[in-house]
């Protein structure tokens, strides 16, 4: 895969941050994505929250596995350390890495594909453990390199681009992550950088595994049977010489709304999406009230948004296991490797 570099291009009057860092800085390659693409606005709130912050880019990790959501760390902070993981197996990548190197601050950025179906059992090792990571799942509800099938998070009664209608119900990301004991869950909207950007925010300060589910439209596989302008129609009406998918130039879709209010969005194929900020007043640290409070408004088929969930006495996987605080890269060897005798005598606490 290819990268193409952005100029190195600073206008004058860019503002710095407190370590004197201007947002361009925090900038990775040109994205490959389709126009329009919900995943380039997440991108941008990622650029917005970690500039914002202050950070280092040196100082941190960033992982993904494999798909389009998958190339989004490309796109952001070019001097920080990367690592693209086979299908599914980022949380492992993290989980190691922070084990390695407890000082870096790490964000994974995966897809309902890449977390729900193939690394489905990673994720949920990741949360019970509570890993100190920050894990965006951009969620559209297809599989976009490979057509646009349905994916996991994909809603019962949906339709492909091929109008096929999903029949088996949707695996949701934040109720799951809330069963399985996650210590922050959030769930936003690509376009409603207002509110996505301060839960980025306090997702990455979280000490523990930082969950925020961002509802991300596919402009690529948004047409439907039966309609004279899909590309199905057209195939059936016309003689090709090659067969070949024109993706329309889109614009993204952007929202603003007050706490409490329930706004519809309508996506790039017509399809209408009712967006319910928690309120004020809501609690986000009974995860009871939050399970009920998600369901409650899928009932009424509105999407709950907001930060859902925070505990706010999290233990993190390292505290857990009593890891040393010097990072594990950083320890001489004779720590490292004691001896037999050592490892005789810790295996004894195992018998």
């Amino acid at each position: 895969m290819s990268y193409i570099a952005k100029p190195k291009v600073h206008h004058p009057s860019l503002k710095p941050n407190a370590i004197g860092l201007t947002r361009r800085d925090y900038e990775g390659a040109l994205t490959t994505l389709c126009a329009g693409c919900g995943h380039d606005s997440i991108t941008a709130a990622i650029i917005q929250a970690f500039w914002e912050l202050d950070v280092e880019p040196h100082k941190v990790a960033k992982l993904s596995g494999i798909g389009c959501s998958s190339k989004t760390p490309a796109y952001f902070l070019r001097e920080a350390h990367g690592f693209n993981s086979v299908h599914g197996r980022m949380p492992s990548i993290a989980t190691g890495a922070g084990a390695a190197n407890g000082d870096l601050m790490m964000i994974g950025v995966s897809g309902d594909g890449d977390s729900l179906s193939i690394g489905f059992g990673q994720l949920c090792h990741a949360m019970r453990r509570n890993v100190n990571l920050l894990y965006v799942l951009e969620n559209n509800g297809v599989y976009g390199l490979t057509k646009g099938q349905f994916s996991a998070s994909a809603d019962s009664g949906s339709t492909s681009k091929k109008g096929e209608v999903n029949t088996m119900e949707a695996i949701d990301g934040v109720l799951l992550a809330l069963t399985l004991g996650a210590t922050f869950v959030a769930r936003s909207f690509s376009g409603d950088k207002e509110q996505l950007v301060p839960i980025l925010k306090a997702g990455l300060m979280h000490k523990g595994f930082a969950f925020i589910d961002v509802i991300s439209p596919c402009v690529t596989f948004n047409d439907h049977e039966g309609s004279t302008k899909a590309y199905a129609y057209t195939r059936g009406h016309q003689i090709e010489v090659v067969q070949a998918d024109f993706v329309p130039l889109r614009s993204e879709i952007t929202t603003e709304y007050e706490a409490g209010s329930v706004q519809k969005v309508t996506m790039h194929d017509g399809s209408v999406v009712n967006f319910r900020k928690v309120a004020e007043d809501y609690d986000p640290t009974d995860r009871d009230r939050a399970y009920a409070h998600i369901r409650q408004h899928q009932e009424a088929g509105e999407v709950a948004t907001g930060l859902l969930y925070i505990d706010p006495s999290s233990v993190d996987m390292m505290e857990q296991n009593d890891v040393v605080p010097t990072p594990l890269y950083n320890q001489p060897f004779e720590t490292l490797c004691p001896g037999s005798a050592a490892l005789d005598k810790l295996q004894l606490r195992y018998r």
